[in-house]
C-alpha cells in the first residue's frame, strides 16, 4: 500500500515544509473537489492552500499568494520506483 503525501508541503526551498524528494514524485492537489496546478503550499490538517496569484511577485522575488480555506486532498501522481 502506498504512503499518503505529507500533511503539509511547500514548493519554496526556504520553507521548513519543503521536501525535494516528495516533490520529485509529483504531488497533485484537489481543493474543494477541483484540480489545482498553482499551489505554492498546503496543509491538510488546517484545511488551507496557498495559491500563486498570477505572475505578480513580491519585493523578494517570490510569487504573491492567496490563502484559501476548504477541503484539501493531496495525492501522488506517480507511484514510487521499486528499489
Amino acid at each position: 500500500m502506498s504512503e499518503p503525501p505529507p500533511d503539509r508541503l511547500s514548493v519554496n526551498p526556504n520553507s521548513p515544509y519543503y521536501d525535494e524528494a516528495v516533490l520529485a514524485r509529483g504531488v497533485g492537489i484537489r481543493f474543494k473537489g477541483a484540480e489545482k496546478t498553482n499551489v505554492e503550499e498546503y496543509c491538510v490538517s488546517e484545511g488551507w492552500v496557498r495559491l500563486s496569484a498570477g505572475k505578480a511577485l513580491d519585493r523578494a522575488g517570490n510569487p504573491m499568494t492567496v490563502k484559501l480555506k476548504g477541503a484539501v486532498e493531496p495525492y501522488f501522481r506517480e507511484e514510487p520506483a521499486e528499489a
